[in-house]
């Protein structure tokens, strides 16, 4: 089936051709961007009524898993495929960067409602399990006149195998020595503190019923859920509030590849936030069913562009037009 609105949607055009027959498309993976994959089926079908997208929030591990596997139509991952994983697919799969965001360390500590400043040696420390109350001398260096109890540290992390935690944990690993040996960096690792829920949503509902905890959160789920978020010391020394201003700044300054492959572990300007990542969807090259090929390339490329403008209000980052077009022409020769 013929994509004529393709064309439309690549400079940005918000109606799209109605696709005919009626299609169903299966996707999952990341809980990252959940909400707003969410939000662009919703958004799509009142623009393609016989098309129904059906995305599960379950980690990037399993979604990357299913997709390999022909379970779903698509697949997301807050992490990019890597080379073995490509090859799984015999060469079958484009990755696509949909969307990005920040990555924050949201807390509950009774009487600290905002403002508190975590240094990387401070973070760090509480995740290797160094620092385990809040009054530690390495925390109340940071912020003077706060007034932080003598309460023991809750380290929350995911349990599941999670884009999330490899962006977070990549991150951590280039900074400190000490927490690539304690703690190293991936989908899944064994942490020496704490506790673990699964997905972005189970962080998320931990932080919010432990007093004294703390947890690495994708944005958005921190911001919609009123989960307070330290400032984090940058590569520049300075200290950054996540915001999807600052999460914008840090990608302005990325430069994607022509594999569409960038990971950034430690951006270098003055006003970027440390923790940021693109977020891509995993579709096939080829599929059997070319009504299924052509709703996923609607889906896909009605994101990348009318889809865009949603992104902010959820919590993400809109793509660089440079980013996009890249994107769009990878998207091009899915059949």
């Amino acid at each position: 089936m013929n994509l004529p609105f393709l064309v439309a949607a690549a400079i940005g055009a918000s109606a799209l051709t109605n696709l005919g027959a009626a299609t169903a498309l299966t996707g999952s993976g990341a809980t990252f961007p959940a909400p707003l994959y969410q939000r662009w089926a919703s958004d799509f079908k009142k623009v393609n009524a016989d098309v129904m997208v059906n995305y599960q929030s379950i980690g990037s591990g399993a979604g990357v898993t299913q997709f390999l596997q022909g379970v779903t139509d698509f697949g997301a991952s807050d992490t990019a495929m890597k080379d073995e994983e490509i090859s799984q697919s015999k060469q079958n799969a484009v990755m696509i960067p949909a969307t990005a965001g920040s990555i924050v360390l949201a807390y509950n500590v009774p009487g600290v409602l905002a403002g508190l400043k975590l240094s990387r040696a401070a973070y760090i420390g509480i995740l290797v399990g160094g620092i385990t109350k809040w009054n530690d001398p390495a925390i109340a260096k940071e912020n003077p006149g706060v007034n932080l109890p003598s309460m023991p540290i809750t380290v929350v992390s995911r349990s599941d195998g999670s884009g999330t935690t490899a962006v977070f944990t990549g991150h951590c690993a280039e900074v400190s020595a000490e927490f690539k040996e304690k703690v190293g960096s991936g989908k899944a690792v064994t942490w020496p503190v704490g506790v673990a829920g699964k997905g972005n949503e189970g962080v998320t509902a931990l932080i919010k019923q432990t007093p004294g905890s703390i947890g690495y959160v994708e944005f958005g789920f921190a911001a919609h859920n009123n989960l307070t978020m330290a400032a984090l010391e940058n590569k520049a020394s300075n200290f950054i509030t996540p915001s999807i201003e600052s999460a914008a700044a840090t990608l302005a300054s990325v430069k994607l590849p022509d594999d569409l492959r960038a990971f950034i572990l430690d951006p270098k300007g003055a006003n970027d936030y440390p923790v940021v990542s693109f977020t891509w969807l995993l579709v096939r090259k080829t599929y059997a069913d070319a009504a299924k090929a052509a709703a996923v390339k609607a889906f896909v490329a009605y994101g990348l562009t009318t889809g865009q403008a949603t992104a902010p209000l959820l919590g993400y980052v809109t793509l660089p037009q440079e980013v996009v077009t890249k994107a769009l022409a990878a998207l091009e020769p899915v059949k």
